[in-house]
């Protein structure tokens, strides 16, 4: 894929106007107490697997409305606690996978909870999920999961996926090997939007690792990207004509740009100027927002896998540098 956004120079000053609801604030509030009135109940199972630097449990606990998530919970074996904690979330499409998918974080002396994705992986091989979506009926909706409920905030797909998400860090604040004062939320594409989002919505989060997020600066990615998942708003939107204004509201809610205006904890982004997933004027339209502490890895030749292992072992020096005067 060649160059198709802004250059890198306008990128870094790239500071694009916010499509904010008056109530965005308040709809926040209200959805997570709401959810705060089904207790967690975390469950956390010893997972038999024969892998001994690690101890792995699978884990479930209450998420929006109560439905059950599911969850992988690994733990350096023997390691003198509590341990600060990296909470996972995964990219579109996949869910929780195996357990024996994450062992970066583990292996680098952390604790880490990797939430499944409501109502996705039933068609990954690699990364399978095993979460419902009990609530997924309503009006038609594209194939995937960007339209469904997309005429009401209250009914979207995506508050459900971001109050899941929110209450997995209470999940890992509550377990006892974790320091709950050094919990970070991490993923890529559809991670890294719930990432971006959770690093809001969730006082006491210590830092974000942000990777190519999806779900950020929708009406600039429909716009400019011809690739799913975006695509999915603008096959909705060219059947559903008589819905733009309702679609648009719906979705400022969910915004990346929103969140990041409100992220004030230290977070390192990455973007790749070649991704024509999440196009990087998305990327730097969020990370210029943010207002913490923060830095941008930019990985000028690479499409939507961005820096892949090479940002991993970015992350794992970024941490150690952040966590190392805890």
């Amino acid at each position: 894929m060649p160059l198709f956004d802004l250059p890198l120079e306008e990128l870094r000053d790239y500071l694009p106007a916010r499509d904010e609801p008056a109530d965005f604030d308040a709809f926040w509030s209200r959805t997570l107490a709401e959810a705060a009135e089904h207790d967690l109940s975390p469950t956390f199972t010893p997972y038999d697997i024969p892998l001994t630097a690690v101890d792995v449990y699978d884990t479930d606990f209450a998420g929006w409305g109560g439905d059950r998530v599911n969850a992988w919970f690994l733990v350096p074996r023997g390691a003198q606690g509590p341990l600060p904690c990296v909470v996972k979330y995964i990219g579109y499409s996949g869910g929780r996978g195996f357990a024996h998918d994450h062992l970066t974080w583990p292996s680098a002396g952390y604790a880490t909870l990797v939430v499944d994705t409501r109502g996705q992986g039933a068609a990954h091989v690699q990364n399978p999920g095993s979460t419902a979506d009990p609530h997924a009926g309503g009006p038609p909706h594209a194939p995937g999961m960007m339209t469904r409920g997309v005429l009401d905030p209250d009914t979207y797909y995506y508050r459900r996926v971001f109050t899941d998400a929110t209450r997995a860090v209470d999940v890992a604040a509550g377990h006892p090997a974790v320091d709950a004062g050094a919990i970070v939320v991490t993923g890529a594409s559809q991670g890294g939007g719930i990432a971006q989002a959770v690093a809001a919505l969730r006082p006491g989060v210590r830092a974000a690792l942000i990777d190519v997020p999806f779900l950020t600066h929708f009406r600039r990615a429909v716009e400019i990207t011809g690739r799913d998942p975006y695509q999915e708003l603008v096959r909705f939107l060219a059947s559903q004509r008589g819905t733009p204004e309702q679609v648009f509201r719906t979705l400022s809610y969910f915004d990346g740009l929103n969140f990041a205006s409100r992220g004030q904890v230290p977070a390192l982004y990455s973007v790749a100027l070649m991704d024509d997933i999440c196009p990087p004027s998305t990327v730097f339209g969020a990370y210029n927002h943010w207002r913490g502490p923060k830095e941008i890895s930019v990985w000028p030749w690479n499409n939507h896998e961005g820096g892949g292992p090479f940002q991993v072992e970015e992350q794992l020096r970024y941490l150690h540098k952040l966590l190392a005067d805890r």
